[in-house]
């Protein structure tokens, strides 16, 4: 239904022809304009109503009764059904580390959590079938757990901000919702996110576009495909310096992907577009010490250069 109002829009409201540069991009823009923005309303607001049962205070008391490992593979669970945005990454960092969570612990948490995002998984899944949704959650996962045990087993406390062993956050109660508050708190987040996002979306549905309809197939084979040592490395510098959210930079990895970049270099830049970028590193600045804060983006990097490599290797 939505592939044929988008074939009417382009090629019988607008007169384009079927198969030209411009009227294959138009129609990519369109149709994935509209299923994204579907897909994320329904999505949304089903994880709102899950989301209001973790609150960030409960995630906190959660995490810190938990040892290294065990805490590790919980913190980056928790991340998938939690996805706090960077604004709220500093907070919730300093309250994790206040209550005991372990440092690496606490970083499992926040590289799954914009990571390994669940509003990307059901549109992974819905773009690209389960197959595709399960490597980049299991991906995903695999990098959170194993960069947290790493800079755990590191032993860098002292690299965070002295002002943060100094806080003394209270125990703040945790409200329990009624079903109706959940779907009107899941109303109200729907449509606040929607209007926060949509520009991300619609600026990468319209780079998703242009690389469709403008970029040839080769040119992108070429420089990203399989038969390029540099290619995942290359991503992944490539992705780090963009800011977008998963539901942004989905559209631009759909058309990678039709150009026919192998998997798992469309995996690295996707995960380093959302786990690593320039905004959460002027954040959690003001948090970590530069020596913790670099240690931290390069073995999350180097960690999705090897995710990277692997799943073209095996895919």
């Amino acid at each position: 239904m939505l592939k044929s109002f988008a074939d009417y829009f382009v090629y019988s409201l607008f007169g384009l022809v079927p198969g030209s540069r411009s009227g294959e991009a138009l129609d990519f823009f369109v149709y994935d304009t509209l299923k994204i923005f579907l897909l994320l309303a329904t999505i949304i607001f089903v994880v709102a109503i899950i989301r209001s049962s973790f609150p960030p205070e409960k995630t906190k008391r959660l995490l810190s009764r938990k040892r290294e490992y065990v805490g590790n593979v919980l913190a980056a669970l928790l991340g998938i059904v939690t996805p706090f945005c960077s604004c709220s990454a500093v907070p919730l960092f300093i309250g994790f580390v206040e209550s005991g969570v372990p440092l690496g612990v606490t970083f499992s948490f926040l590289i799954s959590s914009p990571m390994v995002n669940e509003v990307a998984l059901i549109m992974l899944w819905g773009l690209f079938g389960w197959k595709i949704a399960v490597i980049y959650i299991g991906t995903g996962l695999l990098v959170a757990v194993a960069a947290g045990i790493v800079i755990g087993k590191l032993k860098m406390e002292k690299y965070v901000q002295d002002y943060v062993w100094e806080m003394q956050v209270g125990k703040a109660e945790i409200k329990v919702m009624s079903f109706r508050e959940k779907l009107t708190y899941a109303r109200e987040y729907t449509l606040a996110l929607l209007k926060k996002i949509w520009p991300y979306v619609v600026v990468g549905v319209g780079l998703g576009a242009f690389i469709h309809g403008y970029v040839p197939a080769d040119f992108l084979v070429r420089w990203a495909g399989r038969d390029n040592i540099f290619a995942v490395p290359v991503a992944v510098a490539l992705g780090v310096p963009l800011y977008s959210n998963a539901a942004g930079v989905i559209p631009i990895v759909q058309a990678l992907m039709e150009k026919g970049m192998a998997i798992g270099t469309v995996l690295a830049f996707m995960m380093a577009v959302t786990a690593l970028s320039l905004p959460e590193a002027i954040i959690l600045s003001n948090v970590l010490k530069r020596p913790l804060l670099a240690t931290f983006f390069g073995i999350v990097a180097t960690a999705i250069v090897i995710v990277g490599y692997l799943f073209n290797a095996i895919l």
